[in-house]
């Protein structure tokens, strides 16, 4: 799945109204909506609306084990090292500012680790105590969003 920077993805964009997410790709995976529906996409998609229902951030988690990944500039984003991903993404020109699970870049995204993967998932030669952190997943929405400059 390709990421759309500050923007969403192509089945959902920041600042469409639930209705127009559902109308797309049917109903939440639990039965109550709320403020962040996990949605049945391959990958899955989770959608946090604001008090109007309003797309306010996309997030896409990593699928893992050779499922569909997540996507941006023909950089693969999600079941890869951390530090791979920021290499690759700085290389193309991204820029981007640490944070407290991983890096929020200008553009309107961000690439993070939430430590339930272990480096051992990625590199099987990799010793108990590796530290490296396996990207997890990926926000979508303007920088302020991640600033809280909103």
């Amino acid at each position: 799945m390709e990421i759309l920077p500050g923007i969403g993805v192509a089945l959902v964009k920041i600042g469409e109204s639930r209705s127009e997410v559902e109308r797309r790709i049917g109903p939440p995976v639990h039965e109550r909506p709320s403020q962040r529906d996990v949605y049945a996409t391959t990958p899955m998609l989770v959608v946090h609306y604001t008090p109007e229902d309003l797309v306010e951030l996309v997030e896409i988690g990593y699928s893992g084990d050779g499922q569909e990944e997540v996507f941006l500039d023909g950089v693969q984003l999600t079941f890869r090292f951390l530090d791979d991903v920021v290499h690759d993404l700085t290389a193309k020109g991204y820029t981007s500012t640490p944070s407290d699970i991983g890096f929020d870049f200008h553009a309107g995204f961000a690439v993070w680790s939430m430590d339930s993967r272990w480096a051992r998932d990625l590199d099987p030669n990799a010793d108990e105590d590796d530290e490296r952190k396996v990207s997890e997943g990926v926000s979508v929405a303007p920088y302020a969003y991640f600033t809280q400059e909103i």
